[in-house]
C-alpha cells in the first residue's frame, strides 16, 4: 500500500499520538458500569483497542510516511489552571495515587491517568503551537482520554480534563486568536466544551449529536449562549449521510462562514458512525471525509486552512480506524487508494437519505440560532 500526495492540495498535515496514551486505565469495568453480583465483568467501553488499532492502519496502509510526527508532552498545572480550578486537579491525583477508580461521572482512571491526562492535553497544544509557528498546516491528535465532556470542575463522560477547551485557551492567550471555532461530531453532546465557552463570543462551539443521548437532557436548540456562540444540532437517532449533509450544508456552514473563524477545531468522535455500540447514527468513512473536505474549504478561505483534530469518542474497534483514515487522508492531500470494505454495505442501509423528522430537527436548530 503507498500513497501519492495531490500535488494540487498537498497540505502538511501534523500527527501527534503516543503509545503512553494506550496505557490509560479504565479498569475492569462492564460497559461503562462497575462489575457488580448482576453486571459481569468485562472491559469499559473507552479502551484502547479502537485508537490503537487506528494508528495501526495508518500504519499498515504507509499514510504515517506522509504526515509530520509530533511528539506531545505533558503539561503542569499552570496550563490545565485555565480551564480546571486545583481542586479538580487534586481529586484526579488524590483518586490515582489511591490505586485508581471513579473520577466522576462514570469516568474511571488508574494509577498512572493522571499524567497521561497532561499528556492528552499537550498533545491539543502541542498542535496549536506548531501550526501557529507555521511547521504544520493542519493537525491530529490520536488521544486518550478524551475530553469534550469534562466540566472545570468534574470529570465526566470518560473525560478528565478537556483537552479541545484547553488547546483553544492557549491558542488565545499565546496566539492572540480572536475568533475559534469548534465542529464536534462526536454522537453525544459537546457539553463540557459547550459550558467552558458559553460566555465567550470569541469562541463559537458547534454539536452535532443524537437528541439526549448523552448527557441527559443536554444539547438542546435554546442553548445560544453569549452573542449566538454556541450552536447545537440535535438530530434524531438513526440520521445518516443525509441528515448531516443536510446540517451541514443547512446550519454548520453558513454559521462558520457568518463568523469567519481563524482557527477550526474538531472534537472528533467516531461513534456518529453506523457499527458503534453508544451510538444510533449511521455514518460511514466517506461521510466524516465529506465533512473534513467542507471544513477545509471553509478554513481555506477565512483561515489559512488551519484546523487541530483531537480524537473524542468511538467504540468500534473495528470500524473506527476506518473512519480516522479518511479524515486523515483528507487532512493530509494524500491521495485515496485504501477502500474502506465496509462502505459499501454502509451506504445502502435503509434511512441514510434525509427523513421528514430528520429535516424538521435540522430546521429547529436552524431557525433557533439563525432567528433575529
Amino acid at each position: 500500500m503507498h500513497y501519492h500526495k495531490d500535488t494540487s492540495c498537498t497540505r502538511r498535515t501534523g500527527w501527534i499520538t503516543s503509545e503512553l496514551y494506550y496505557w490509560h486505565d479504565t479498569l475492569n469495568w462492564c460497559g461503562f458500569f462497575e462489575p457488580s453480583l448482576t453486571l459481569q465483568p468485562s472491559v469499559h467501553f473507552e479502551n484502547p483497542d479502537t485508537k490503537r488499532r487506528m494508528q495501526n492502519l495508518v500504519q499498515a496502509t504507509a499514510l504515517d510516511a506522509h504526515l509530520t510526527p509530533i511528539r506531545p508532552e505533558a503539561v503542569g498545572d499552570d496550563v490545565l489552571h485555565m480551564v480546571h480550578p486545583q481542586s479538580h486537579i487534586d481529586h484526579i491525583r488524590s483518586v490515582c495515587e489511591s490505586g485508581g477508580g471513579d473520577t466522576g461521572a462514570l469516568t474511571p482512571a488508574g494509577p498512572a491517568s493522571l499524567e497521561i491526562a497532561r499528556l492528552a492535553v499537550g498533545g491539543v497544544i502541542r498542535a496549536v503551537d506548531a501550526l501557529m509557528a507555521g511547521e504544520i498546516d493542519n493537525a491530529y491528535v490520536l488521544c486518550r482520554p478524551p475530553g469534550h465532556h469534562a466540566l472545570p470542575e468534574k470529570a465526566m463522560g470518560f473525560c478528565l480534563f478537556a483537552n479541545a477547551a484547553l488547546g483553544i485557551r492557549h491558542a488565545q492567550r499565546a496566539h492572540g486568536l480572536a475568533r475559534i471555532a469548534t465542529v464536534d461530531w462526536d454522537v453525544h453532546h459537546g457539553n463540557g466544551t459547550e459550558a467552558i465557552f458559553l460566555d465567550d463570543p470569541g469562541v463559537l462551539t458547534i454539536s452535532l449529536h443524537q437528541d439526549n443521548l448523552f448527557p441527559p437532557d443536554s444539547g438542546g436548540v435554546e442553548v445560544l449562549g453569549e452573542g449566538r456562540s454556541n450552536l447545537n444540532v440535535p438530530l434524531p437517532p438513526g440520521s445518516g449521510s443525509g441528515a448531516y449533509l443536510a446540517a451541514f450544508e443547512r446550519v454548520v456552514l453558513p454559521a462558520l462562514e457568518a463568523f469567519k473563524p481563524d482557527l477550526i477545531v474538531i472534537p472528533s468522535g467516531f461513534d456518529s458512525c453506523a457499527m458503534d455500540p453508544l451510538g444510533m447514527q449511521m455514518l460511514t468513512s466517506e461521510d466524516y471525509r465529506w465533512m473534513t473536505r467542507q471544513l477545509l474549504d471553509l478554513s481555506g478561505r477565512h483561515c489559512g486552512g488551519r484546523i487541530v483534530a483531537t480524537h473524542e469518542g468511538g467504540y468500534s474497534a473495528i470500524y473506527v480506524p476506518y473512519c480516522g483514515l479518511a479524515v486523515l487522508e483528507e487532512l493530509s492531500g494524500a491521495s485515496k487508494t485504501f477502500e474502506d470494505p465496509f462502505h459499501p454495505f454502509i451506504k445502502d442501509y435503509g434511512g441514510q437519505a434525509l427523513s421528514a423528522d430528520q429535516e424538521k430537527a435540522i430546521e429547529r436548530a436552524r431557525s433557533a440560532f439563525f432567528s433575529d
